[in-house]
């Protein structure tokens, strides 16, 4: 009758004894008192499928739904309609890591196109698995360049990287025996006369830059690769993916790795922490490669089968020298890319980006227009960029949230970032720029 009966008495006690405490609530012995809930829960009595149904749409309707202009590394990008259509399909939608490989021919299907996809965004030979996030995926190629590196476990960061990618960064060399220098920045961009500085100083395992970066600005990579391989280091780059369709590649700047989250292709904001990250390589370094690789080959009849190929054994046993420590890869939101990617062509990815690059530089013009933003960095940007602001921008975003806009995020007392995608129309632009007069704000 029942789809979970609850223990018994005597399961708990068992397992009470198991732990050796005597009873449920010294579990919690460590929660200090002033923090633990007194009173009786509000949960109501049993009600009817439809009662329930109302119940929770009640809750839905509290939400209040933004205009969002925040970015900072996850974007309102658009999903088409077809995409949770096809992922909500029961063999889809219990996707996860192929550990009997060869009888999960479906989800190894998807798994090649998606490294054929994220291959050719980023310009480099191979492709995994998919990865956790942007964040560990950038951490893991950090970790990757370590173990190639001979004589250093010196990496250079420039600190135009998104701070939480920096941080997680720091969590896994702290325990692998990284050691992290951050090179300046000048005018919202990495200070290139830095870094040849920390180049010169001896040799690194790697140097880790974004593209475009924390603020939103376009780096110029030219020399980058040449100066870090005279050192034996490894170019890596992060990027969002989608922008990768039109802008230079990281294969083209010379990178050796690319890396970063997959995010911005039609994956919700709301389905955030963790989202899917890529990493992507040269052919020289795919054994040092973390994760899984698909690869296509034929079976004795001849017929096209997939395979798990070029995965160490150490993965699974002998962890203590295993290439990395992820396991599981972000299988579903890397098929949600997959089919996002396949719906939109290379056409509509492009265009996405460009809307997105085209409504952000519309927007700036329009603040600046006002007369109380001056752009904070003269640099080219894309979708996304720094303002400065003549007003406390606490009390801007107030104003703006209170009109139904994320309004962006906030980069000090007067320094607001903002972001643009192919989803905000010029009616919500001018709309929000109307709103920042400071007549209507006071």
């Amino acid at each position: 009758m029942y789809k979970y009966f609850p223990h018994t008495q005597e399961d708990i006690d068992v397992m009470l004894r198991k732990v050796g405490v005597d009873s449920l609530d010294d579990l919690y012995a460590e929660v200090p008192e002033s923090v633990r809930f007194k009173g009786e829960y509000d949960i109501p009595t049993s009600k009817s499928e439809l009662e329930i149904r109302q119940t929770f749409d009640r809750l839905c309707n509290n939400n209040r739904l933004m205009t969002v202009f925040a970015g900072a590394g996850v974007y309102d990008h658009y999903t088409p309609a077809v995409v949770p259509n096809i992922i909500g399909r029961s063999e889809f939608l219990t996707s996860y890591t192929p550990y009997q490989a060869e009888i999960s021919q479906g989800t190894l299907h998807y798994i090649f196109e998606w490294q054929s996809m994220m291959a050719e965004l980023t310009g480099l030979d191979i492709s995994n698995a998919s990865m956790y996030d942007g964040c560990t995926a950038t951490a893991e190629a950090m970790l990757m360049a370590n173990a190639n590196a001979k004589k250093t476990n010196r990496v250079l960061v420039s600190e135009a990287v998104d701070p939480r990618i920096l941080d997680v960064m720091r969590t896994y060399a702290r325990f692998h025996g990284v050691e992290i220098v951050t090179i300046a920045t000048r005018d919202g961009l990495t200070d290139k006369d830095d870094l040849d500085r920390l180049l010169a100083e001896g040799p690194v395992a790697g140097v880790v830059a974004q593209q475009p970066n924390y603020f939103g600005n376009i780096e110029d990579f030219t020399g980058y690769a040449d100066a870090i391989h005279a050192q034996k280091g490894l170019f890596i780059v992060n990027s969002p993916a989608l922008y990768l369709s039109v802008l230079k590649t990281p294969g083209e700047w010379g990178a050796d790795i690319a890396v970063g989250d997959a995010q911005t292709l039609g994956i919700p904001m709301s389905y955030g922490g963790p989202y899917v990250g890529y990493m992507c390589c040269t052919e020289k370094l795919m054994r040092k490669m973390p994760g899984r690789i698909v690869g296509m080959t034929q079976d004795n009849r001849g017929q096209r089968v997939f395979v798990l190929t070029l995965q160490a054994r150490e993965q699974h046993i002998r962890r203590q020298k295993a290439t990395s420590n992820i396991c599981s890869n972000q299988s579903l939101m890397a098929l949600w890319a997959t089919i996002y990617l396949s719906v939109m062509g290379k056409e509509g990815v492009k265009e996405a980006a460009m809307q997105s690059y085209a409504g952000a530089h519309y927007l700036a013009q329009q603040l600046i227009a006002t007369g109380h933003f001056t752009m904070t960095y003269k640099g080219e940007f894309f979708n996304e960029f720094c303002v400065n602001y003549d007003g406390d921008v606490d009390d801007l975003l107030c104003h703006l949230a209170n009109h139904g806009i994320l309004g962006g995020v906030k980069m000090g007392d007067h320094t607001l970032m903002m972001a643009v995608t192919e989803k905000r129309s010029k009616e919500e632009i001018d709309q929000l720029v109307q709103l920042t007069r400071k007549e209507e704000t006071v």
